[in-house]
């Protein structure tokens, strides 16, 4: 009996060491000498260095997004994984902007994560003041190593990150398979092959098109963008406008010839929805903007032309292949927030490969290299549209419009030009004209 009864015993205290070690409860296990107080005691205290901000509220503040539907419900794991409480807020993109400026100005500082996009009001927010430095971008564990330059590019002022990109895009060649094969045109590579195939198959007579792309005044500037790199020209340079050289005005002209001679009627009212409908209903062989907008030619709702599409580089100009590769939206900090700590806790987690890895599984186009690279990352795009895509990660220029505090009165100036030359006018005259309304902002801003 009473060797039984130590076996009995000795079972008992492993049994209830296993339990201990697996984090059970109750007092089984229970090391000699120590009470249940001190035990408590111990498993809060692990608790507290595994979760160090657990209670911790954050308030999250973000845009009416694919990339904040998807992520909203994945936002309980992170609260179990670290006790941090998230409250999500969404607007309207103008709304929140609108909303952001008021709270920001206020001096509050009840908002700890915000949604930002950064060639948009990110130079604005940032200047004021507005927006926390991210300081853990060195974290080997998030290895910020692992975004694209372009994407980050835009971010990052005086060697000093300010937000974490989330949603990305570039600017290609969308263009019809079988219209190419059937006229034995293969898929141009510089923007003379393009206006030369553009020719070719532009038959208006029939309602069918060579060309459609934006042509409304401010909308077009930043599809316009990767002509006037492509061409060896830029925005600005140093504080001084350029958009009056002769590489601008030979990116002018050749954007305006393409929508002027090949482009449907009706080209100088249209933004994307406008162009992007044209392709789709099949009346144009080519059709140039961003690549985040493939899913409306996929959609047989929305398109008759789905598995007619294909998708190659932009083309490259007299000085090379440069499109432009952008962040569209960004998670950032509040610089005033109290709960710092907690919130880089939220932006890392957000932003991690895995949870990148599991967004762009669902469609929202990343800018971590290593998640463009994996099945998981590739599943939701067509195969033609990946490889273009981490080429163009490759290739591509940080900005696709002047990067400015007053950014929507620049791109009306810009964008004046482009309507001159799609009208077939004076492009030298409005293009100097324009640079010196384009210089007057630039210097406004300098005082």
């Amino acid at each position: 009996m009473k060797r039984n009864a130590a076996m009995l015993a000795g079972t008992i205290t492993l049994f209830g060491t296993i339990l201990s070690g697996c984090g059970g409860g109750g007092t089984v296990g229970q090391p000699a000498g120590q009470s249940a107080g001190q035990a408590a005691g111990q498993s809060a205290a692990a608790e507290k260095n595994s979760k160090p901000y657990a209670g911790t509220t954050l308030r999250l503040v973000t845009a009416n997004h694919a990339w904040t539907d998807l992520i909203k419900p994945k936002i309980p794991e992170f609260e179990q994984q670290t006790g941090i409480k998230v409250n999500l807020e969404s607007y309207f993109e103008d709304q929140l902007t609108q909303k952001l400026t008021v709270e920001f100005t206020s001096g509050s500082s009840s908002v700890d994560v915000f949604m930002m996009r950064p060639l948009q009001e990110g130079k604005m927010f940032i200047q004021n003041g507005w927006v926390g430095e991210m300081t853990k971008k060195d974290d080997p564990d998030w290895d910020f190593k692992d975004f694209t330059n372009a994407s980050t590019g835009s971010l990052i002022q005086g060697g000093k990150l300010y937000g974490v990109p989330i949603v990305t895009e570039r600017e290609i060649l969308y263009y019809r398979k079988d219209i190419l094969e059937k006229n034995n045109i293969p898929v141009p590579k510089t923007l003379d092959e393009l206006k030369q195939a553009a020719a070719k198959l532009n038959d208006p007579n029939n309602g069918f098109y060579g060309f459609v792309a934006r042509g409304q005044r401010a909308a077009a500037v930043t599809q316009f963008s990767s002509f006037l790199y492509g061409m060896g020209g830029d925005f600005m340079k140093d504080g001084k406008a350029t958009i009056d050289t002769p590489e601008a005005v030979s990116a002018f002209k050749t954007y305006g010839e393409l929508l002027k001679s090949y482009g449907p009627p009706g080209v100088l009212n249209m933004s994307w929805p406008q162009a992007i409908g044209i392709f789709g209903q099949g009346k144009a062989a080519f059709y140039t903007d961003a690549d985040s907008l493939y899913p409306n030619l996929l959609d047989p709702q929305k398109s008759s032309v789905g598995d007619k599409t294909g998708f190659a580089l932009f083309p490259a100009g007299s000085k090379g292949q440069t499109p432009y590769n952008v962040t569209s939206w960004s998670l950032a900090i509040q610089a005033k927030s109290k709960n710092q700590a907690a919130a880089w806790e939220f932006v890392k987690w957000a932003t991690s490969k895995q949870a990148m890895t599991a967004l762009q599984g669902k469609g929202i186009p990343g800018p971590r290299q290593s998640v463009w690279n994996t099945d998981e990352g590739k599943k939701s795009f067509p195969p033609e549209l990946v490889n273009v895509i981490s080429k163009s990660n490759e290739l591509g220029k940080a900005y696709d419009r002047p990067i400015l505090i007053n950014v929507g009165e620049a791109r009306d100036v810009i964008g004046s030009v482009i309507v001159t030359a799609i009208s077939g006018e004076d492009v030298e005259k409005a293009a100097k004209q324009a640079n010196q309304q384009f210089q007057a902002i630039i210097d406004k801003e300098k005082k």
